[in-house]
């Protein structure tokens, strides 16, 4: 039995202050976001018991070790399916629709929680189970057994990417990002994945083109929702859509570049942006803190990728080196998009800042992937003298 003192040790406190300073950043933005007097609500205590949830729940996910979690991962895996599946069929008052999507559960209590978020740890969980069996399986490779993990890698992300597609196209991106990132580290020869990449860039521009062309075949074939369309359109053009779909992204530019270097200063906000407190709260930090202000709140993400890619090299488990790439992957994408959003370089999809923006789901999802983070100093110890 461990002693309390061996405990502490095996603790990640880098980590801990990455997230600390994530905090202190998500109350400073949302106290600032809420001060419009859109909503009577207060934004921030409810960030900071979703802090708290996030909390337990790292203190959970911290104490199952690599053989564990690998045990579960099909468990967790069939739920998440099952949660995403039955949100197609589940009655409103139990799955409301919302902005013309139907991607929560009303859950007494705790609200709407969003499973989506949950199914992103899943995958990432069981991608790594079967990349590492896979590679035990087949100790010498070759373009086939390198051929058969793609497409085991491909069938078990391609489920849970349907089933949200008809529900949030910014989360099935983000799960494609958490498949290809974990691809790119499985050791499958470049040869397979140059021409999948390429098949994959025709196949998006082939897709962007019926969206300026032929948006009802997307409608009718795919379940792309009409709402969605008017994202591209507005990002491509949002002054010419500045009265409806284009307004967030017209205000969050005026936001961010008035904002200037230095910034206005905490409580000096001038532009009005509604729901800034969720998806736009970059724009907040670009208005009141400048360019100064938004680049420590990159370089803080950049110290947290580096920190993961930094346990993902030293680890002697190749299970944890490929959920730390999914995790990578997944936060990487969320900031690439969120802030490429809110300065008009990307298309507007819903997908919030990691541990900044307010959200339930979406932070209690990420503590969880945290959770992962943190178990492998936690529990390395016990593989200390493994032999791989």
């Amino acid at each position: 039995m461990n002693s309390p003192n061996q405990n502490f040790s095996r603790i990640d406190y880098g980590l801990i202050l990455i997230l600390l300073m994530m905090f202190l950043v998500s109350c400073i933005a949302i106290y600032s976001a809420q001060t419009t007097g859109q909503y009577g609500t207060n934004f921030v205590l409810r960030q900071v018991i979703n802090y708290a949830i996030g909390i337990v729940i790292v203190l959970v996910v911290i104490r199952f070790d690599s053989d564990q979690l690998m045990s579960i991962s099909w468990y967790l895996y069939g739920l998440g399916i099952l949660l995403l599946a039955f949100l197609i069929v589940a009655p409103s008052g139990i799955a409301p629709t919302i902005n013309g999507a139907k991607s929560w559960y009303k859950i007494p209590g705790l609200g709407l929680i969003q499973p989506s978020e949950f199914m992103k740890v899943f995958l990432l969980l069981t991608l790594s189970r079967v990349m590492v069996i896979h590679h035990q399986k087949n100790p010498v490779k070759s373009m086939e057994t390198d051929a058969l993990l793609l497409v085991k890698l491909g069938a078990v992300a391609g489920l849970p990417l349907l089933l949200v597609l008809q529900q949030d196209l910014g989360t099935a991106l983000v799960i494609f990002s958490i498949l290809l990132g974990m691809i790119f580290l499985s050791g499958i020869t470049w040869r397979l994945i140059l021409p999948l990449f390429g098949t994959a860039s025709a196949l998006m521009a082939g897709i962007f083109y019926m969206v300026l062309w032929h948006p009802q075949l997307l409608e009718k074939y795919l379940g792309v929702k009409q709402y969605q369309f008017g994202r591209i359109y507005s990002w491509l053009d949002p002054y010419n859509y500045e009265s409806s779909t284009g307004f967030h992204l017209t205000r969050s530019l005026l936001a961010i570049g008035s904002g200037q270097t230095m910034g206005k200063g905490f409580g000096y906000r001038e532009v009005y942006l509604p729901e800034s407190h969720t998806d736009f709260i970059f724009s907040i930090v670009g208005e009141e803190y400048g360019f100064i202000g938004s680049s420590i709140v990159i370089s803080l993400f950049f110290l947290l990728v580096y920190h993961i890619t930094k346990l993902a090299l030293t680890t002697k488990i190749n299970f944890y080196s490929y959920m730390c790439a999914g995790i990578i992957a997944m936060v990487t994408f969320h900031v690439f998009q969120n802030v490429g959003m809110t300065v008009g370089l990307l298309p507007i999809t819903g997908i919030p800042l990691p541990f900044i923006s307010y959200g339930g789901s979406s932070l209690m999802g990420n503590m969880m992937a945290m959770g992962l983070v943190f178990s492998i100093t936690y529990n390395e110890r016990h593989y200390m003298f493994a032999s791989e």
